[in-house]
């Protein structure tokens, strides 16, 4: 009791409804993204690993098409009218899987839509909740409440996936769909509290010098990729996100593969990835509780941002060692719980130094078209090269990438520091690049 008291001891009397509204948030976003994601995962074994670059490649150039159209979005409407409008367009879109999967409209091909439906969806969604947080909070409230408020898309994340390995052979995978859709129509209420609360803030910080939170947030259609082009920290970001997906994209094809020869029940597959995810889910609720803000604090974000990838690195020579299902279970739990609970919000720290247009712009950018392109292309990586090499030579090509990628965060996570510094010397603060 005495730690978790010392845990919250940081937290301003101010800070507490959006603290609870944001950890509300991401509890039902990510609820019941993961009462759906082992029936994803499901159907990617059922296809077979051959089949997931065009699936991943489909979905990146879905991303693609997202971008501009975000941009044209922000840039035209206000976020109290975009972001509500978004939630329900994908509760819509839910109701609509629901409907065809139920009365058996074109299973096979809906399933192939679902697929590259979810990955877009979750990682549209994901980034557009941290944008809105990195517009809430500063640098300094990151560092103290990111790792609770990710704790509540973790506990979410237990709630959903415990659900679905209790409920995808009872009442089947087609009703999850609909108990998703809930669930996500429950993020709205949070929306609008959290918009309410910034208002308030707002107006009661006299002289404050940042854009008014209801203003359109400005740029044209492409403007995250000029800031990206602009930029080398943002560049360092797209770096260290596209290997952190490729290296995740090289695990997720093996699990495909080694899935569906040991488990060729499509609902015996959902059950054990949802148990999976739960204890996924579980370690990480512990170390985004417990660890997340004493470890940013002692270590600082560069520690923590190229901890995981070092993590990694050991975990890729383990699977080169020993190539089994097995390890590759142990050694994907423990780096899933790590990057969820130590590298995500850390991550999410480098963007509350950014203006406005890029948080929401170049964030989102990086966030699903360099996010998939990379999905895209170690799974096109992947095809080449489990026809001409062995899991344990892929693991070592992984492990020598996982270097690079742990000294990509540790510059990243210096350049963060030396930007929040000079943002808080400035008066008022300037717009960092």
């Amino acid at each position: 009791m005495q730690k978790i008291s010392q845990y919250f001891s940081g937290i301003a009397r101010h800070e507490w409804p959006a603290l609870l509204w944001a950890f509300a948030y991401f509890f039902f976003l990510l609820s019941g993204y993961y009462m759906l994601r082992p029936l994803r995962d499901s159907l990617a074994a059922e296809a077979g690993a051959k089949n997931l670059s065009a699936m991943f490649g489909a979905t990146f150039l879905i991303m693609l098409a997202i971008v501009p159209l975000f941009g044209w979005l922000t840039s035209r409407f206000p976020r109290r009218q975009w972001l509500p409008a978004c939630i329900v367009f994908f509760v819509l879109n839910l109701l609509g899987f629901y409907v065809a999967w139920r009365w058996h409209v074109g299973l096979d091909v809906v399933a192939r839509i679902f697929f590259v439906w979810l990955t877009v969806y979750v990682m549209f969604v994901v980034s557009v909740f941290w944008s809105f947080m990195a517009d809430l909070f500063n640098t300094d409230q990151a560092k103290r409440l990111y790792g609770f408020i990710a704790a509540g898309g973790t506990v979410g994340a237990l709630v959903g996936a415990k659900l679905t390995a209790v409920l995808a052979e009872r009442i089947g995978s087609s009703n999850l769909m609909l108990l998703s859709a809930m669930l996500l129509a429950s993020t709205l209420l949070c929306i609008w509290r959290l918009l309410a609360w910034q208002r308030t803030m707002h107006a009661g910080a006299a002289g404050k010098s940042e854009a008014v939170p209801e203003a359109k947030v400005g740029g044209g259609m492409l403007a995250g990729v000029l800031d990206v082009a602009r930029s080398r920290y943002l560049q360092g970001i797209c770096l260290y996100v596209f290997l952190y997906t490729t290296l995740t994209t090289v695990l997720y094809v093996q699990q495909a593969d080694l899935l569906k020869r040991e488990y060729p029940s499509l609902d015996a597959r959902t059950a054990l990835l949802g148990n999976l995810a739960f204890v996924v889910n579980l370690i990480a609720f512990v170390l985004q509780t417990f660890a997340f803000k004493p470890l940013a604090n002692r270590f600082g974000v560069a520690a923590l941002l190229a901890g995981v990838p070092l993590f990694s690195l050991f975990g890729f020579l383990a699977l080169a060692w020993a190539p089994t299902l097995l390890v590759l279970i142990v050694f994907g739990v423990l780096r899933s719980a790590a990057e969820y609970a130590l590298a995500k919000p850390a991550r999410e720290t480098l963007f509350n130094s950014l203006s406005r247009e890029e948080k929401y712009k170049a964030k989102n950018l990086i966030d699903t078209t360099v996010y998939r392109g990379g999905d895209w292309a170690s799974a096109v990586g992947m095809n080449a090269l489990r026809s001409i090499a062995a899991v344990p030579a892929i693991a070592l090509l992984a492990a020598l990438l996982s270097g690079v990628w742990a000294a990509t965060g540790w510059w990243l996570g210096r350049q963060n520091e030396q930007r929040s510094r000079l943002q808080a010397s400035l008066k008022p603060a300037g717009q960092l690049r």
